[in-house]
């Protein structure tokens, strides 16, 4: 009798919001879409379609904030879009530019690249509510994701036409996946209040970098903003190291210093 009550609790809603998983669906179809440019060997159309993945991912979530319009279905859909999306379609893309010079070691690396991935979003959902909102804890996957497109694009800019043969593809690849599945905290962006009152010299400093972002060509621009996200990461995490080892090596001096007395 129990049972069969609390079954009758459940609500079973039929249907599901139109637009925030139509966007979500629009960043799958990227990802699919980056697959089939990799295979025919169009990267920098497959490194945009990334790119326009991770713009149409970072859409859904905050419009369905907004529309009030957040369901489980659209968490769970946005999840399995983004292993394709930011796990599969760079993987695809980083072995046929780079990796498949290299037989079975640039297949495990691509294979890498997507099973971190889909670690890092298994992760991801069932640590929300627990790590501060504020941080990401390991680099976000649609982060890596894009080092990998605006790499392609980097070196298509500096006149590397069609595939890129350098054994250093080996060691960036899995250094990407590492990070995704590390405790390394990354900056999430989620407490800037950009709608709030700033420093004049905030608002300026904001400008500023604008200017220069403008001034620099796109390829390089877009590649040191994310090479730069991704390597802040462990930058963060050694100021902090240093820190905290500094730290304990005071607390032992004092220590040695209350001995003596």
């Amino acid at each position: 009798m129990k049972k069969e009550s609390s079954l009758k609790k459940i609500r079973i809603k039929k249907g599901i919001y139109v637009l925030p998983n139509l966007i979500t669906t629009a960043s799958l179809f990227s990802g699919f879409f980056s697959i089939i440019a990799s295979l025919k060997e169009n990267f920098v159309i497959a490194a945009i379609a990334v790119l326009v993945a991770a713009v149409f991912d970072g859409l859904d979530g905050r419009i369905a904030r907004v529309t009030n319009t957040t369901s489980k279905f659209g968490a769970e859909y946005d999840s399995l879009s983004d292993v394709i999306a930011f796990g599969v379609a760079p993987a695809f893309l980083a072995y046929n530019w780079a990796l498949s010079f290299y037989g079975r070691w640039g297949w495990i690396a691509a294979f890498l690249f997507v099973v971190c991935g889909a670690l890092r979003l298994a992760r991801y959902n069932i640590q929300i509510g627990v790590v501060e909102s504020r941080v990401f804890n390991g680099l976000p996957i649609p982060s890596a994701a894009a080092v990998v497109a605006t790499t392609v694009l980097f070196f298509d800019y500096a006149g590397v036409e069609g595939k890129f043969h350098d054994p250093s593809m080996l060691i960036f690849v899995p250094v990407l996946s590492l990070l995704m599945v590390s405790n390394i905290k990354y900056y999430s962006f989620k407490d800037l209040q950009l709608f709030t009152r700033k420093p004049f010299m905030t608002f300026f400093s904001l400008v500023l970098v604008l200017i220069i972002l403008a001034a620099i060509p796109l390829q390089i621009s877009v590649f040191v903003a994310m090479a730069g996200y991704a390597l802040s990461g462990p930058i963060w995490w050694m100021f902090k190291f240093g820190k905290q080892t500094r730290q304990k090596a005071k607390e032992r001096k004092a220590k040695s210093r209350r001995r003596k007395k």
